[in-house]
């Protein structure tokens, strides 16, 4: 699987809640007013040319689809790779010491 760069993943999402308004049969200027927002910062977002988060958040709620939000955390029961590291890099190096034998 490849790696998707930020512009893919704004394009892609905008793709996907322009997809949910026409579902819902609603033109951009019904939801940008639904979501207090002005109708060019919902063609951005649609468009994939960025938006704030408040925006993406004011949009899901006119949608009616916060749902979206829930899905974003992540529940993991182990660390990453990541967390394993840093926790091994913090931990104190313990020296062991070598005596040297006299009399073999």
């Amino acid at each position: 699987m490849t790696a998707r760069t930020t512009d893919e993943w704004a394009l892609d999402f905008g793709e996907r809640i322009r997809a949910l308004r026409m579902e819902l049969n609603l033109s951009q200027a019904e939801v940008a007013a639904l979501a207090s927002i002005g109708r060019p910062a919902l063609h951005s977002l649609e468009s994939g040319r960025g938006s704030s988060l408040s925006t993406l958040i004011k949009v899901l709620r006119a949608l009616d689809s916060v749902y979206w939000l829930t899905t974003v955390h992540a529940t993991r029961s182990e660390p990453s790779p990541m967390e394993l590291l840093r926790a091994e890099q913090a931990r104190p190096k313990v020296r062991s010491r070598v005596r040297k034998i006299v009399g073999i």
